[in-house]
């Protein structure tokens, strides 16, 4: 089963109160295709990064088994950066830098090996990307993920609404699924955003776990993994979005069933990323320890 990532491949600067980073490498892109090759295999890239990105870490995506015919690499350009920083609680946070660069006109160009992948996963970008990616394959896909935040509800609303009639599964949070869905209570507001058109809705609430409306109106709830430490919440989202869909992507079920075991390792696979700063720990970990973390957490949720 093929799978493919659109996404952001990007430079970050984060301040925590627990540390600092320089210029490091993030985007969206980059957490999801690090966590869904540990577990799948035939994962293919559609991204953009400047000539001055690091492209040791394009080696790394490589060796972890994704396939990067389709990184671009625009000459002359610069790659997108984001700098943010995180209040004390560690879910809160500021943007004090945002520079598009390459990411202001991407065109994604998708190589004619990955035109039928049976599951896609759409990064946040722009709808317009989102929509474009999905108008250039040539084959419906078993499943597509879509990422958003409220930024494109902000901004590009109408064009949000219209990719969201093409997708299966929308991954947002709380805040977010409040502001699309116009409610309060999460349930009316998974009912409402189901009726848009993906059929499954996670929503996510970071050290609080994740909620998974499907099926005949399932719910599921998988919790969060109490950590000792948490030094860097960036890509977390991401990383969960990558667990899910290359969880699903590995076993090729789409039932209420497997999503309920995707939302666990998604779930596992974030734990993760948030012990280091940026993909630090994400690029190094191993199977045998992601089982590891999957017991603890049929441990937690067992009675």
């Amino acid at each position: 089963m093929s799978l493919l990532v659109i996404g952001s491949v990007a430079f970050d600067a984060i301040d925590t109160p627990f540390g600092s980073t320089g210029k490091i490498v993030g985007g969206a892109a980059s957490y999801i295709s690090l966590a869904t090759t540990l577990l799948h295999k035939q994962v293919g890239l559609v991204a953009v990064v400047g000539e001055d990105f690091d492209f040791d870490f394009v080696d790394t995506l490589k060796q972890r088994g994704t396939d990067t015919t389709g990184l671009q690499v625009k000459a002359g350009e610069k790659s997108f950066f984001w700098h943010g920083k995180y209040h004390m609680d560690m879910n809160s946070r500021d943007t004090l830098v945002t520079e598009l660069n390459v990411l202001g006109n991407f065109d994604p160009i998708i190589p004619k090996t990955w035109q039928q992948p049976d599951y896609v996963m759409l990064g946040n970008l722009s709808p317009q990307v989102q929509m474009t990616t999905l108008d250039r394959l040539t084959r419906k896909p078993k499943l597509v993920v879509l990422d958003t935040m409220n930024f494109w509800m902000d901004i590009a609303l109408d064009d949000l609404r219209a990719v969201l009639k093409k997708v299966d599964v929308l991954t947002i949070n709380d805040e977010e699924a409040r502001q699309l869905s116009g409610e309060y209570s999460l349930v009316k507001a998974a009912r409402v955003i189901r009726a848009m058109g993906p059929n499954t809705l996670i929503i996510k609430k970071g050290e609080h776990g994740a909620l998974l409306f499907g099926g005949n109106d399932e719910i599921f709830f998988c919790p969060a993994l109490p950590l000792e430490d948490v030094f860097d919440p960036t890509g977390a989202g991401d990383t969960f979005a990558g667990g899910f869909v290359g969880y699903l992507a590995s076993v090729g079920r789409t039932d209420f069933e497997a999503m309920k075991m995707a939302i666990v390792y998604g779930s596992a696979m974030a734990s993760f990323c948030v012990e280091q700063f940026g993909t630090t720990k994400l690029a190094s970990i191993t199977r045998e320890e992601l089982n590891g973390r999957l017991a603890q957490f049929k441990a937690l949720m067992s009675v």
